[in-house]
C-alpha cells in the first residue's frame, strides 16, 4: 500500500502550453464561400454590409416586398435602392418584427476603395459571425515551416536520403508529365509522409498515417474573435482588429523588370490585428515517436517551434526583399500607378520582424517548401505545369499588394508576429 502523502505526489509535466499574442498589420484568411456577388452584400460610400439573410427576407415579406427582393436577387441586381424604399435612409439600423438586426454591426467593414466592387472575397467568420483566425490555419503554416526546416537541415536531423532536397528535385523532374493531375497530393508521396508520418509507436496494431504523424503532439487553438476596439497609443487613438474592404493589386513584371498591372481584387481584411491563441505541446506523446529510418525530431519545446517559424519567415523575407529591390515602378501600367516605394520600405530591415506569414497572398514561398529547392528553374517549371504559365520568368512572378484609403499601394498581407504571454505545464 502506497502511504506517500498526496501533497508530495507530483504529476509529471507532460504538457507545455503557451498563450501567444498574434499581431499583424493586415491579414486575410479565406472563407468557405470564396466570393460574393453584388446582390449578396450592400456597399455604400463608407461601408460594406453583409445582411442577415433570414432577417432581411422576413422583413421584406412583412413589408410586402418579398417578390421584388427575390427578383433582384435572382437578377443579381444591387439592393440599395430597394432598401431605401422599404426601410428609409437609415436602412442600416433596420430590424425585423422580432427585433433581429438585418445588418449586424459585426458583419460590416470599412470601405477602403472608391472603385466599383464587382466581386467580394470574404474573411472567415466563426459560428457567431465574428472574424477570427482558425487554429488549423496557424498549424498548417507551422507544419509547412517545419517541413522546410527539415529539408534545409537534412544532415543535422538525419533526413532519409530519398527525402533530401536533391532527391525530391530529381523525382519532380521525372514525374513532371503527370504532376498536374496529382499536384494537390504530390508532396505527400514525395516528402511529407516520410517527414511526418513514417514513425513507429509503442501502441500495438498501429497503422502509418494520421495516427503516426508527430504533429499530433502539437495543438493550436482558434484565435480569440477579432473584435474591433479603440485604444490609445502614444496619446493617439488606434483602431485594432478593424475590418476593411480594400482593393488588392495583382502585379507582375516585364522582361526589363518594369512592373506590370494584371488585375484587381476586392477583399475583406482585418487591419491592425491583435488577438491571442494557445499553442500546446504534449511532450510525453512526442517522446513516443521513433522514425523508421532514424530521423530526429526537429523540436522538443514550444520555443523550438517558434524558432523554426522565425527561420522560415526570415528566408521568405530575404526572398521578397530581393524581388522588390529589383522591380521598377511603372506609373502608366494600364492606367494604374504602380509605385511600390512603401513596399520596398517595408522590406528594408535585414532582420525579419515577423514570426510567420499566414493566410491569403503568402504565395508559393509561404505555402510550400520551394525555397528549400536549390534549382530555381524548377519553381518555374512547377508553376508552368500546375498553374498559369509564364515562360522565361522566375516563380512566383506575380505579387499581391493592398491599397490604402487614399488609393496608394502600401501593404502586403499576411505577416504576423508572435509574442509569448504566459507559460504553463
Amino acid at each position: 500500500m502506497d502511504t506517500t502523502p498526496k501533497a508530495l505526489v507530483t504529476k509529471p509535466d507532460v504538457y507545455e502550453t503557451r498563450q501567444i499574442q498574434l499581431s499583424s498589420p493586415l491579414l486575410h484568411i479565406g472563407a468557405a464561400v470564396s466570393q460574393l456577388y453584388p446582390h449578396e452584400y450592400v456597399a455604400t460610400s463608407q461601408r460594406v454590409y453583409l445582411p442577415n439573410s433570414d432577417a432581411l427576407a422576413k422583413a421584406m415579406k412583412e413589408q410586402g416586398q418579398l417578390q421584388e427582393f427575390l427578383y433582384r436577387v435572382e437578377a443579381r441586381e444591387e439592393l440599395t435602392t430597394l432598401l431605401r424604399q422599404v426601410f428609409g435612409d437609415d436602412w442600416q439600423t433596420a430590424k425585423d418584427a422580432d427585433g433581429e438586426a438585418i445588418f449586424p454591426k459585426h458583419m460590416s467593414s470599412r470601405r477602403w476603395t472608391d472603385q466599383p466592387i464587382s466581386l467580394l472575397r470574404l474573411m472567415i467568420r466563426n459560428g457567431f459571425g465574428q472574424l477570427y483566425i482558425p487554429g488549423s490555419s496557424i498549424k498548417g503554416a507551422i507544419r509547412t515551416a517545419i517541413a522546410y526546416y527539415l529539408l534545409k537541415h537534412g544532415d543535422r536531423y538525419g533526413v532519409p536520403k530519398q527525402t533530401r532536397v536533391s532527391a525530391i528535385e530529381a523525382k519532380l523532374r521525372q514525374s513532371m508529365g503527370s504532376l498536374r493531375q496529382k499536384a494537390k497530393f504530390a508532396d505527400d508521396s514525395l516528402f511529407m509522409d516520410e517527414l511526418f508520418t513514417n514513425f513507429e509507436l509503442p501502441a500495438p496494431n498501429y497503422r502509418k498515417g494520421p495516427n503516426t504523424d508527430f504533429m499530433r503532439a502539437v495543438q493550436v487553438t482558434d484565435s480569440q474573435p477579432l473584435v474591433e476596439q479603440r485604444i490609445e497609443q502614444r496619446g493617439k487613438p488606434v483602431l485594432l482588429n478593424l475590418p476593411v474592404v480594400a482593393e488588392v493589386i495583382i502585379s507582375s513584371r516585364f522582361p526589363d523588370y518594369k512592373a506590370k498591372y494584371r488585375a484587381s481584387l476586392f477583399v475583406e481584411m482585418v487591419r491592425n490585428v491583435k488577438t491571442e491563441f494557445t499553442l500546446s505541446l504534449d511532450t510525453e506523446m512526442l517522446s513516443w515517436f521513433r522514425h523508421s529510418q532514424g530521423m530526429k525530431l526537429p523540436f522538443q519545446s514550444v520555443q523550438d517551434i517558434l524558432n523554426i517559424c522565425q527561420e522560415f519567415a526570415q528566408d521568405q523575407w530575404d526572398f521578397e526583399h530581393d524581388y522588390w529591390a529589383d522591380l521598377q515602378d511603372n506609373p502608366r501600367a494600364a492606367g494604374r500607378n504602380l509605385s511600390f516605394s512603401e513596399i520596398r520600405h517595408f522590406y528594408e530591415p535585414e532582420k525579419c520582424p515577423f514570426g510567420l506569414r499566414l493566410g491569403w497572398a503568402s504565395g508559393m514561398p509561404g505555402t510550400t517548401v520551394e525555397l528549400a529547392f536549390k534549382d530555381n528553374d524548377l519553381w518555374s517549371t512547377i508553376r508552368d505545369t500546375c498553374g498559369l504559365k509564364a515562360p522565361g520568368f522566375e516563380a512566383p512572378k506575380s505579387r499581391r499588394t493592398v491599397l490604402d484609403l487614399k488609393g496608394e499601394i502600401r501593404f502586403v498581407p499576411g505577416w504576423a508576429k508572435f509574442k509569448v504571454l504566459s507559460t504553463s505545464s
